[in-house]
């Protein structure tokens, strides 16, 4: 496993290499002038290419990447634009937001996927076996920020159940931050608890079939140990593949439902930097993004023979 591991880890740095030089040339291309956002528009045209000199802007592309691409390599992504904070502190602050976000909603996608799509694959063609995928189709159709808008209309200003938005730090208040984390933890969650049902179900359906599943019925096993002992365990490196797969979508939920909520996690942070035309904010959060992404896909490959260990690297 240690050599996989090591080989995987090198392979990562030709993909983030790309990675960066996409990243860096579609901030390039937000509309807009960065230094507007630092002067204002009333600013005049010397303090403007003052300005651009400081920050470099005036050098050519491929320079100002390559400064970029130095920096970052040591851990080093530049200072806002607007706060004039470092980027690496504001990483630091937001990343645990958006982590607890998203480990949140694949708990919950897997605790309503899971047994939802044993479920329906044990009542094959039954009406269970109909609701059931007809209400994972309609989560997979509903846009999130429509689903967060639904939920503050009914748990907020309808029932008064949970404040609309803000966030507190799980630290200083767990029960505070839990009910503020519920319903952008819904929003998220149950688009992905839907995928995960659908996967569940067809792969359990495929291995519900096999004959080592009728052998265990044949020598007198219980149902329960057939579904859980052997369907399930066999079903599962499908399911994980699409958790690992989702993570891109589950980041992209997150600039929506932080959009919604205003916890300040990167979402937020990616998309105050885009309307701000704050370049070194985008870049290093969109970075940070793509990083965690890769190590997610990382550790889906490893977590296969903890699930299977006819698995071999």
């Amino acid at each position: 496993m240690i050599p996989f591991i090591v080989r995987r880890l090198l392979q990562l740095i030709p993909v983030l290499l790309v990675m960066s030089i996409v990243v860096f040339s579609i901030s390039l291309m937000l509309p807009g002038d960065p230094t507007t956002a630092v002067l204002g528009e009333d600013a005049s045209l010397q303090d403007r290419a003052a300005l651009r000199q400081e920050l470099g802007l005036d050098q050519p592309i491929p320079v100002q990447y390559g400064r970029w691409l130095a920096r970052a390599a040591s851990g080093d992504l530049g200072l806002s634009l607007k706060t004039r904070e470092p980027v690496a502190e504001m990483l630091a602050a937001r990343v645990p937001v958006t982590f607890e976000l998203a480990l949140l909603a694949v708990l919950l996608s897997l605790m309503l996927g899971i047994p939802l799509g044993i479920l329906a694959a044990l009542k094959r063609n039954s009406w269970i076996d109909s609701l059931v995928s007809a209400v994972s189709l309609s989560s997979m159709a509903i846009p999130y920020f429509w689903v967060g808008i639904l939920l503050i209309m009914l748990l907020s200003i309808q029932l008064g159940w949970l404040p609309p938005s803000g966030y507190v730090p799980f630290f200083s208040d767990p029960f505070g931050n839990l009910r503020l984390m519920i319903m952008p933890v819904i929003t998220i969650g149950t688009a992905q608890a839907a995928l995960v049902m659908r996967q569940t179900r067809t792969a359990m359906l495929q291995v519900m079939s096999q004959d080592y599943v009728r052998t265990a019925r044949a020598k007198g096993a219980s149902e329960i140990r057939v579904v859980f002992g052997h369907a399930l365990r066999n079903s599962l490196i499908p399911v994980i593949t699409v958790i690992g797969l989702q993570m891109g979508a589950l980041i992209g939920g997150a600039v929506v439902t932080e959009t919604v909520f205003s916890p300040p996690g990167l979402g937020r942070m990616i998309v105050d930097g885009i309307f701000e035309r704050d370049f070194p904010v985008v870049q290093g959060a969109i970075l940070v993004v793509v990083l965690g992404v890769l190590i997610v896909n990382l550790l889906t490959d490893l977590s296969y023979t903890l699930v299977d260990r006819r698995v071999r690297f």
